[in-house]
C-alpha cells in the first residue's frame, strides 16, 4: 500500500459549522489560498446547498485554487448533488462528497428508513454524483455505531455505484483507537471491491481521541485523513491537521507515512484561523499553542542550552516559528524585508510588497522590537485602501478622573467626519463615536470583543477581534496596532465596513 497520506481539510465546512466560527466570503477565499499554498490535497470548501453564500464561496474557491482538489459536501439528495456540481464547475480538480447515515439510532430516530432503503439511496445518489465527476467521496455517517455487517454492505454498494473514496467517520466522537482499527480492518477485509477505493477517516474530538483515532485508522489501511486547522469543528472539534501532520513527520520511524504539507506554513494557517474566527487556542495546545516551544523549568532550560533535542522533539522552524527577534527596524531596506518574507513563506507581487513594506516601516517607527509574528499579523491584516471607513485620527481621555472621552476623525465613503463622544470607559466611547458617524451601524449588536497580544513585551502589537450581529448576520472584524485602543477602533471599523459591503450587495440583489 502507498505510504502517502492524502490530507483532506474541512476547516471551511465542518470547522465553520462550529458556533462562532462562521467566515465571510473574502475570509473563506483567504483561508483556501493559505491551505492550497501549504500543500493540502483536498479542500472541502463548503456545503453548496446550505445557502447562497456557501454556494458562491465554493464556486469562487473552485475558480481560484491552483493545486488542491476542491470539494463540496452534499446530502444524499439529488438537489444537493446537482447544486454541488454546479458550484464546482470552475475547479481544475473537483470532488463531490455525499453521505448517508448507517447507524441504527440514526435510521430509526432521524431518517426513519430501513437498511434496504438506505442501500437503494446510496446506489442512486453516488451514481448521480459520479455522472458529474470521476472523483466521488461517500461517507457512512455515524459509522462507528453501525454494525459491521451492514457497514460492509453499504460500503460495497457505494463503491459499486462509483465512489472512489470511502470515509468511515466517528461522527459523534464515540470510538477509541482499538475500535477504529477493528472497524477499518474488518471493512477493508470483508468488502470484495474495497481495493477500488481509498479509505478515509474523519474524527470528532468529543473524548479527546480524534488524533489518536486518526493514526489508528491510517495504521489499519486508511490513506486519507480528514482534518481542520486548530482542530476547530462542531462540539469539541475535529482532528487537528497540525497534530496529525507533525506526528507523521516527527515519528516517521513509527508510522512510515508522509504527507505533502509544507509544515513551515502551519503557524501562519493557525494564526489566520484564530484571527478570522476570534477564537484563540489554549496556550498548551500541541504544535501551535503559545507554550508549545516554551521552557520554564530550570532542568529543561539547562538541557535546552546544551542541546535543543534534550527537550524538543521538533524545531520551532519546522512549523513556521523562530525564537529570534527580527534584526530589522526603521532602517531596514526592501531587500532585507523581502528576504524575511521569503523565510516566512510569503511570496508577494510588486504592488502587494510595496504596500506591506510601507506598513512595516510605519510599524517599525512605533515599535522597538519586531518579531516574525508581527510581520505575519501585518500581512494578514491587509491594506486599508479599499475600505469604506478609514480611521484618520483618534484621541482618548481615560483614567480615574472621568469622563472617558474619545475624539475621532473618520473618512466615511471619502467624506471626513469628526465627533467627540463620552462613554462608560474608553472602548465604549470609541465604539459609540464610530457608530454615530457610520450610517449603517444602526442595529449592529456587539457580540464579542476580544484582545490578545501578538508578541511579548509592553510594546507588543494588540490584535483585536470584534463580532457584530445585525438582522441574523454575523460579521467579524479584526485590527492590529501597538496601541490597544487604536487596534480596537480598527477592528470595529473593519467589521462595520464588511457589514456595509454586505448590505450594499443585498440591496443590489433585491433590486
Amino acid at each position: 500500500m502507498s505510504t502517502r497520506i492524502t490530507i483532506f481539510d474541512t476547516t471551511l465546512r465542518d470547522g465553520e459549522q462550529s458556533p462562532g466560527m462562521s467566515m465571510n466570503h473574502e475570509e473563506k477565499l483567504l483561508v483556501a489560498e493559505v491551505l492550497d499554498g501549504m500543500g493540502v490535497d483536498v479542500i472541502e470548501a463548503g456545503f453548496a446547498m446550505a445557502s447562497n453564500g456557501d454556494f458562491e464561496a465554493v464556486k469562487a474557491i473552485a475558480g481560484k485554487i491552483k493545486n488542491a482538489v476542491v470539494c463540496s459536501l452534499a446530502r444524499a439528495k439529488n438537489a444537493d448533488i446537482e447544486r454541488a456540481a454546479e458550484a464546482l464547475k470552475p475547479a481544475k480538480q473537483s470532488r463531490i462528497h455525499t453521505f448517508m447515515s448507517t447507524s441504527p439510532i440514526h435510521l430509526e430516530h432521524q431518517f426513519r428508513m430501513s437498511q434496504e432503503q438506505v442501500l437503494e439511496l446510496i446506489a442512486a445518489t453516488v451514481a448521480l454524483a459520479r455522472s458529474f465527476t470521476d472523483n466521488v467521496e461517500w461517507s457512512a455517517m455515524d459509522a462507528t455505531r453501525t454494525p459491521h455487517e451492514f457497514l460492509c454492505r453499504a460500503v460495497e454498494t457505494a463503491i459499486k455505484a462509483g465512489a472512489t473514496t470511502i470515509n468511515l467517520p466517528d461522527t459523534v466522537g464515540y470510538a477509541t483507537p482499538s475500535d477504529i482499527h477493528e472497524m477499518f480492518t474488518t471493512v477493508m477485509g470483508r468488502v470484495p471491491n474495497a481495493d477500488k477505493a481509498v479509505f478515509s477517516f474523519h474524527g470528532q474530538n468529543d473524548l479527546g481521541l480524534a488524533t489518536a483515532n486518526t493514526l489508528a485508522a491510517l495504521q489499519a489501511g486508511a490513506r486519507q485523513a480528514e482534518v481542520t486547522i486548530n482542530g476547530i469543528g462542531e462540539r469539541a472539534g475535529n482532528t487537528a491537521l497540525e497534530e496529525v501532520v507533525m506526528t507523521l513527520k516527527t515519528r516517521r520511524d513509527r508510522y512510515g507515512f508522509e504527507t505533502g504539507i509544507k509544515t513551515e506554513h502551519i503557524m501562519r494557517a493557525s494564526r489566520l484561523i484564530q484571527s478570522i474566527t476570534g477564537q484563540g487556542v489554549q496556550v498548551n495546545k500541541a504544535i501551535v499553542g503559545a507554550n508549545a516551544f516554551a521552557h520554564e523549568s530550570g532542568i529543561h532550560q539547562d538541557g535546552m542550552l546544551k542541546h535543543a533535542g534534550t527537550y524538543e522533539i521538533m524545531t520551532p522552524e519546522s512549523v513556521g516559528l523562530t525564537r529570534s527577534n527580527l534584526v530589522m527596524g526603521k532602517h531596514s531596506g526592501r531587500h532585507a524585508f523581502r528576504d524575511k518574507l521569503k523565510s516566512l513563506g510569503f511570496e508577494l507581487g510588486d504592488n502587494a510588497f510595496e504596500d506591506a513594506f510601507n506598513r512595516f516601516k510605519e510599524l517599525a517607527d512605533r515599535k522597538k522590537d519586531i518579531y516574525d509574528d508581527d510581520v505575519i499579523a501585518l500581512l494578514d491584516s491587509g491594506s486599508e485602501q479599499e475600505e469604506r471607513i478609514v480611521l484618520r485620527s483618534m484621541a482618548v481621555h481615560s483614567g480615574t478622573e472621568g469622563p472617558q472621552t474619545a475624539v475621532l476623525r473618520l473618512a466615511v465613503h471619502g467624506q471626513m467626519h469628526q465627533i467627540t463622544m463620552e462613554g462608560n470607559g474608553p472602548i465604549d466611547a470609541i465604539f459609540q463615536g464610530i457608530r454615530a458617524l457610520v450610517p449603517f451601524a444602526d442595529g449592529a449588536e456587539l457580540k464579542l470583543y476580544q484582545v490578545h497580544a501578538i508578541t511579548g513585551g509592553t510594546d507588543a502589537q494588540a490584535e483585536v477581534t470584534v463580532r457584530l450581529e445585525k438582522d441574523g448576520r454575523i460579521i467579524n472584524g479584526h485590527g492590529n496596532d501597538p496601541d490597544t485602543l487604536v487596534a480596537s477602533a480598527k477592528a470595529y471599523i473593519n467589521a462595520l465596513a464588511k457589514l456595509g459591503a454586505m448590505e450594499e450587495k443585498l440591496t443590489i440583489l433585491s433590486n
